[in-house]
């Protein structure tokens, strides 16, 4: 097992993946929580039963597909990166397909499959690989970075440092509220380990602010451990359903299948340069082993569908337990165990909280932002679009959009400057399609 992950060479242990793979959970546990919730639509009143997704079975389906894809990701492609129904994707599939356009969640489910089998088509021929590895490499730095400034802003905002404010769209929020106060503390105990050099700072810091939030009753303690798998069968297999219905096949869902092709693309390709650039696995500003690793996503994607769940993607919180040590896929397998260990200890979920996992996003984020060092910014044309994939994800909230700015201004600053040989073909396609995305959306 050590020489398949090559412990030795990367200067890891199996401590290090573990603790790096339990932090990683716990990081992005929440979606067990909230893909449920979403897809069902549960703060919707009013809606017919019919409309709504059965939320025990979201939450077997979401659990089961996370596993995949991150046990793919783990044992193929060898890097330290989980995946789970994506934030995002699974608001767009609940509220502006399913809602918003009168779209069954059946039909919407099919849309996830065909996209997730035409990622897997594309992966195979090697194309995908070819298009994360055309990016220059002061972009690929600077969409780390902005993941960085993403990831922390969400961080703060889901604990209420920041809010929400009608004069200037964000403020400081109240610090005196028991939640704020115990984000803060875990704010400041992980920056103490960090700055002590403890290697698991991050994961010991979510489990002190977990302890300290039940002491405080600002966190429920579990009155139960294991709970009953609830069952599947309410959405285990409906998206096939949908493709008898000739409805499915019109062209508004065309629209569909593109969006969830695109922005899962784009986002799982943001978070994979991110997450290894953190880790250290970048060589000769390329991803070793891509091509394996961009299958995961889109095998847990096509599996999630099955089951019945929105897309699965990488998820950036997997930099949380790169943080912690985590420098392989045996990481990833780790955090596919708990996944499937989650499906009988749900009521311990109740622990993890926004407070507990907001201070491992803002420090992270801190960790990520570091890359900014790593950009030529003595060139105006490689700053301008580098800032602007850096800025944009935050105040867009949005990594998809970030990187289509960055990557229109790119191709223009270097053909004013002169430097049009040193642009990759490929960036031009980006151009052309970032452009219309930009338009169209």
């Amino acid at each position: 097992m050590k020489n398949y992950f090559k412990f030795n060479e990367l200067g890891t242990s199996y401590r290090q993946e573990i603790v790096g793979g339990l932090t990683t959970f716990l990081a992005m546990a929440y979606i067990l929580a909230v893909n449920p919730l979403t897809l069902s639509l549960s703060s919707i009143k009013g809606l017919p039963d019919f409309m709504r997704m059965d939320s025990g079975s979201v939450f077997v389906a979401t659990a089961v597909a996370s596993a995949v894809g991150s046990l793919v990701m783990g044992l193929l492609g060898k890097y330290p990166l989980a995946l789970a129904p994506g934030m995002g994707l699974n608001a767009f599939f609940a509220y502006t397909v399913v809602l918003g356009s009168k779209v069954p969640w059946q039909h919407a489910l099919g849309a996830v499959l065909i996209s997730g089998i035409f990622f897997f088509l594309l992966t195979l021929t090697g194309l995908r690989e070819k298009l994360i590895n055309a990016i220059p490499v002061d972009l690929k730095h600077a969409v780390g970075a902005g993941i960085g400034l993403f990831i922390t802003f969400i961080g703060m905002q889901d604990s209420g440092i920041i809010v929400k404010d009608p004069a200037t769209f964000v403020a400081l929020g109240d610090l005196t509220k028991g939640p704020v106060l115990l984000t803060i503390f875990g704010i400041f105990i992980t920056v103490i380990m960090m700055t002590r050099g403890i290697k698991a700072a991050v994961f010991f810091g979510m489990i002190l602010t977990s302890v300290v939030g039940m002491i405080f009753g600002l966190i429920q303690v579990p009155h139960q451990v294991v709970g009953a798998v609830p069952s599947i069968k309410p959405t285990f297999g409906a998206v096939f359903s949908s493709f008898g219905d000739h409805s499915f096949w019109s062209t508004g869902m065309l629209g569909i299948i593109l969006t969830f092709l695109f922005v899962d693309f784009f986002d799982n390709a943001g978070t994979l340069v991110a997450v290894a650039s953190q880790a250290g696995l970048m060589k000769d500003n390329k991803l070793p082993n891509a091509g394996r690793a961009l299958l995961s996503d889109s095998i847990a994607t096509i599996v999630g569908a099955v089951l019945g769940t929105s897309t699965t993607t990488s998820y950036i919180e997997s930099s949380a337990g790169v943080a912690s040590g985590a420098k392989t896929g045996f990481a990833s397998i780790v955090t596919a165990v708990l996944f499937l260990l989650s499906l009988f200890f749900s009521p311990i979920l109740a622990v993890i909280t926004s407070a507990v996992t907001a201070p491992a996003l803002i420090i992270v984020g801190v960790l990520m932002v570091s890359s900014l060092g790593k950009i030529d910014w003595s060139r105006f044309e490689i700053a301008v679009p580098a800032f602007l994939t850096m800025i944009i994800m935050p105040l867009s909230f949005s990594i998809s959009t970030g990187i289509a700015v960055g990557f229109i201004f790119y191709p223009i600053t270097m053909l004013v400057k002169g430097r049009a040989k040193e642009i990759n073909p490929i960036m031009y396609f980006f151009f052309v399609i970032f452009l219309l995305y930009l338009i169209l959306r």
